[in-house]
Formats: C-alpha cells, structure tokens, sequence
C-alpha cells in the first residue's frame, strides 16, 4: 500500500480521536467503592512483597495508587487507569490517568503504577494542580 504524508497523518488523527473518545467514556468508570478496594488491595500487594515500598510508606504524606492500567497501541496508542489517592487509612481523592501516543508500537500491556508523596508540598501541589 502507498499512503500520502496527508492520508497517514489523517489516519493517525482518527485513531487517536477514536481511542481517547474511547478511553474516555463515562461507562468505563467505576465505582469509588470499586476503585478504593483495588487500589488498597494493589498497595498491600505492594508493600508486602517489597521493602523498600514499606520504607517510603512509613515516611510518605500520601501514596496515589492506579492499581491497573491499561496501555495498548498500533501505531497508535492510548492508556487508562483510575486510582486512589491514600493517605494513613483514609482515602482522599479519586483520579484517573490517561494520555496517548503515536509512532512505533504495537501490542497490550497492563500495570499497576505506585506515587509516593514524601512532603506536604508534594502531597499540595497534587491538590492544587487539578489532577
């Protein structure tokens, strides 16, 4: 197949406005319910099979959990995940994580992904950052 720079670039453009449309949808959401069980029970998954992640617990203000997210690509690629924010046995706040990409890639991967916020700065500028 011979495709224009004009044809790939549009193309390109449709995928990624497909798969955010996609990725964004309200459907996929979950329940706050849902997501604070997964993310607590990512985090003790976490800290009880490395030490090091116990460590900077004891130290940290608060730890933003995404306990899955979803990457996938051809060419195109896009990830999604939803996630906790815990701080001591309370949980702050809900976010989400999402962003896409283009170029070589191919395939699905899914990973749970940790923060650690070791200062109060840290932890307020999360707040005052709008996610």
């Amino acid at each position: 197949m011979n495709f224009s720079k004009k044809t790939v670039t549009t193309i390109v453009l449709d995928l990624v406005a497909t798969m955010s449309i996609a990725f964004a949808s309200p459907a996929m959401a979950a329940s706050a319910s849902d997501i604070d069980g997964k993310a607590r029970a990512a985090l003790q998954t976490l800290l009880a099979t490395t030490p090091g992640a116990r460590e900077l617990a004891r130290k940290a203000e608060a730890i933003l959990v995404f306990p899955s997210v979803v990457k996938a690509g051809l060419m195109v690629g896009a990830q999604y995940g939803e996630g906790a924010l815990i701080t001591g046995s309370k949980t702050a706040g809900y976010y989400n994580i999402a962003s896409a990409s283009y170029g070589p890639q191919a395939g699905v991967q899914t990973f749970g992904y940790a923060l650690f916020l070791m200062t109060p700065e840290a932890r307020k500028y999360l707040d005052g950052s709008a996610g």
